[in-house]
């Protein structure tokens, strides 16, 4: 090492502590407890009803032909519902859920049974006989029929055949029946009040055109109401209502596990005040719903799907638990660089605290970055976050969950390679910055397909700002520290930064108020001004 190199190595290293204190402050805020209001329940503790679908293990889906629930899974599912509500709402009475109504008797529990209506008349007509049937064996637990859901919003049926169906309901049993669309469905289809017992409205805050902070959710659902009850004389039961705990920011409307609790007591509170009939949505966390709405689909449960709550209906609540895991990865990233730095021949005192530094940072970050990446994937397991495809269906779905990988591993190598460059041996030097330029190249072509694609396709799809944060900061601000001088490939880079950084501006202009669009414009320009400046030095 050259004189200059110490000198070099220790304001990097003093830039990558920084990153560390910032980065554990910030995690250390997330796993403080918070006061949040009590939910304000009945004598017996237990919410109205909340939604009940068993899709929440490997492999499980809706989707899935020749899909089976056993028994034993329904039994089992309900009795832990059963400990904190008194009811439960299904969606369809196949591939196996015609079972619900028995066990939920043996477990005390009342069932809305839904018929799932969609494009075709015969699988309709099925589910509509198999749930009259039931109604009809089960008149004491089968609360009532919903028959359809979002039928209207998906546009699959028109309301003069959802009329049919519902009168076709209501000659086959003498349970009420009901339909359930979002509450300005049926607003714009009030002529379905006549057919049915009671309106069914879905009031997610989140999903609303107009995205409400969990702050305004609360004077949102009362001005909702105040409507639907100046424009239905029929009983009303908000169908669906509750907020995600993981997935993108649409608007001011931010998915966390602390909103999720901040908006269920509020609301359950209100309703507790106004006497309003709800159903929750839901019980556990449903993975294949992801395939439909992205990372925020599968995480609406009051339970994980590895059944446990995520938090009470009173006291305080944190929005994370991980501080001792956070701590592990930090120092197992510690011993590995140092690990790896000793073998390579690093002997001065400097250049191995720089190092282990490094390795404390990218282990924190990079378990978050797994995180991420898992959440949107699957189970956490390596090859199926390697696999998977998100949002099915939508193009290039695949192709962009394995430029994320690949940016993730590229950019990690280079962010090693930085502070190797200035540590290692002479020999080593050329090596690093070759992988440097690559790297660089690697994650500017997933950010700028990415880009381009939260702009012509992003309602569902998250802003990567966990995943890119600390690898573009070594790319940009760490390099420039270090003094090291990298040899970009022109006009590829500049083209790709460019890209990158323009799709950025338009999804910002699209949603200014989401706080992830602004980090990722930032980051972008991150990346651009490297670009830029090594353009000009040329």
């Amino acid at each position: 090492m050259n004189s200059a190199q110490p000198h070099l190595s220790w304001r990097f290293t003093l830039f990558n502590l920084i990153l560390l204190v910032l980065l554990g402050a910030w995690l250390w805020q997330k796993n403080q407890a918070v006061t949040v209001v009590d939910a304000v329940l009945p004598a017996d503790g237990k919410v109205q009803c909340v939604s009940y679908a068993p899709y929440y293990g490997k492999d499980q889906t809706p989707f899935k032909i020749g899909t089976v629930i056993p028994k034993s899974q329904i039994d089992k599912d309900l009795a832990r519902i059963a400990n904190q509500s008194n009811c439960v709402r299904i969606y369809s009475v196949g591939q196996g859920l015609d079972y619900v109504p028995q066990a939920a008797q043996k477990h005390g529990l009342q069932v809305l049974v839904g018929a799932w209506i969609g494009w075709t008349a015969a699988d309709n007509e099925k589910e509509i006989k198999l749930a009259t049937t039931l109604a009809n064996q089960y008149p004491d637990t089968v609360k009532a029929l919903i028959i359809g859901n979002e039928v209207l919003l998906r546009g699959e049926q028109t309301e003069e055949a959802m009329l049919a169906y519902i009168a076709q309901a209501k000659q086959l049993t003498k349970v009420p029946v009901t339909y359930a669309d979002v509450w300005e469905f049926w607003l714009k289809h009030s002529k379905l009040e006549q057919s049915v017992d009671f309106v069914t409205i879905h009031l997610l805050p989140y999903w609303e055109n107009d995205p409400q902070s969990v702050e305004q959710s609360i004077a949102h659902a009362n001005n909702v109401m105040t409507k639907l009850d100046a424009a239905f004389e029929k009983p009303i039961l908000i169908g669906e209502t509750g907020w995600p705990s993981i997935g993108r920011q649409r608007g001011l409307s931010t998915p966390s596990q602390l909103n999720q609790a901040r908006y269920l007591r509020a609301f359950l509170r209100e309703a507790h005040q106004k006497q309003w009939q709800y159903n929750l949505i839901e019980a556990f966390d449903q993975p294949w719903k992801r395939e439909l709405e992205g990372t925020v689909g599968g995480f609406w449960g009051v339970y994980d799907t590895d059944l446990n709550p995520k938090f009470n209906f009173s006291g305080e609540v944190a929005e994370r638990d991980d501080q001792w895991t956070l701590i592990y990865f930090g120092g197992l990233g510690m011993l590995i660089l140092i690990g790896v730095a000793y073998l390579a021949g690093v002997r001065h005192q400097q250049s191995l605290i720089a190092v282990g530094v490094l390795g404390a940072l990218t282990g924190v970050a990079g378990m978050l970055q797994f995180e991420y990446l898992s959440t949107a994937c699957g189970d956490g397991a390596l090859l199926s976050a390697l696999t998977c495809v998100p949002n099915a269906g939508r193009p290039l779905a695949g192709v962009v969950m394995l430029l994320q990988w690949c940016s993730l591993g590229g950019a990690m190598l280079a962010t090693w390679a930085i502070v190797f460059s200035l540590t290692l041996l002479p020999q080593y030097r050329s090596l690093s910055l070759h992988l440097i330029q690559l790297s660089a190249i690697i994650l500017l072509i997933g950010a700028a397909t990415i880009g381009v694609l939260l702009t012509v396709d992003g309602r569902y799809r998250d802003f990567p700002v966990m995943l890119y944060a600390l690898p573009v900061l070594q790319l940009s601000l760490g390099m420039v520290i270090a003094k090291l001088s990298v040899q970009w490939f022109q006009p590829l880079s500049l083209s790709l930064a460019m890209a990158a950084f323009t799709a950025a501006v338009i999804a910002y202009l699209i949603e200014p108020l989401n706080t992830n669009a602004i980090y990722w414009l930032g980051l972008t320009l991150l990346m651009v001004m490297p670009v830029l400046f090594k353009s000009k030095q040329q």
